[in-house]
């Protein structure tokens, strides 16, 4: 919490995060253009939000995209803000974001150099367990549904078809698609979308990376080829509560005591 307060301090820093926050996924070069700012002393300000977590970065190519993590301040929030504040500021947000904000149609998404879409939502999370033990829950079908509330169903081999099922015991699945790539247990990449939805820019794909941090796993999340701002929303609540319950659910073997989406 002390590097986050210390990160947050500086002017340049807040400015930089509302870069990100406004367009996510930037590299260095396109962070000097819209800072105004050098890139030696770019670099320096991203190294403190790296190391208070405030940023994270994925390669793509020869790119380093740098991500707005909003995970620290989300736990500043949750310290300070209490269950009775919470529905009405976020309802007082809503409402200002509402009348200053204007109409946004809906955009493709961003290529990359190599015309790959961008990923349009990152989440950095460390977890106090091997990469081994957090693998066996993104597999295990009674692991997700205790802290994701749907069966991961699948064989794990690439090409595979994959489901997310309801525990109900309706055989009804909710979200499907294919294993595009699997190397245990560092790296899985499944494409994503409801069963006979029209997408035109083709299914989404959900990549988690785990990698050993210390004593910890640093897992990354990305979602890429999102068809607009309203399913961005929607996708960055549900796998912000997902990932805090996997974090829950393999540190002390309990779910987080909170509904997993609130209307």
């Amino acid at each position: 919490m002390d590097r986050v307060f210390k990160a947050l301090a500086d002017p340049t820093r807040r400015f930089v995060l509302d870069r990100l926050r406004e367009n996510n996924g930037q590299t260095l070069g396109e962070l000097c253009e819209s800072v105004r700012m050098a890139r030696q002393s770019l670099t320096q300000h991203l190294g403190v939000l790296e190391a208070a977590h405030l940023v994270s970065t994925v390669r793509r190519g020869r790119e380093k995209l740098h991500y707005l993590n909003p995970v620290p301040l989300h736990e500043i929030q949750e310290r300070w803000i209490s269950a009775f504040d919470q529905p009405r500021l976020g309802a007082l947000s809503a409402l200002k974001q509402k009348a200053e904000s204007p109409m946004n149609a809906e955009n493709e998404p961003r290529l990359n150099a190599e015309n790959e879409p961008r990923p349009a939502f990152v989440h950095t999370t460390y977890i106090a367990a091997s990469p081994e033990r957090i693998w066996q829950c993104l597999m295990d079908p009674e692991a997700t549904a205790a802290y994701w509330g749907h069966h991961n169903v699948s064989d794990w081999q690439p090409g595979s078809s994959w489901a997310h099922r309801r525990p109900d015991g309706s055989g009804i699945d909710d979200v499907v698609g294919t294993v595009v790539e699997i190397d245990e247990p560092r790296r899985l990449t499944l494409t994503w979308a409801g069963p006979g939805e029209d997408r035109p820019h083709g299914a989404s794909r959900v990549t988690f990376d785990l990698q050993p941090y210390g004593e910890t796993t640093r897992l990354t999340v990305t979602h890429v080829n999102l068809r607009d701002d309203k399913e961005h929303r929607q996708i960055s609540g549900g796998w912000n509560f997902v990932l805090a319950n996997l974090k829950t659910y393999v540190e002390t073997g309990a779910t987080l005591s909170v509904p997993a989406w609130r209307p």
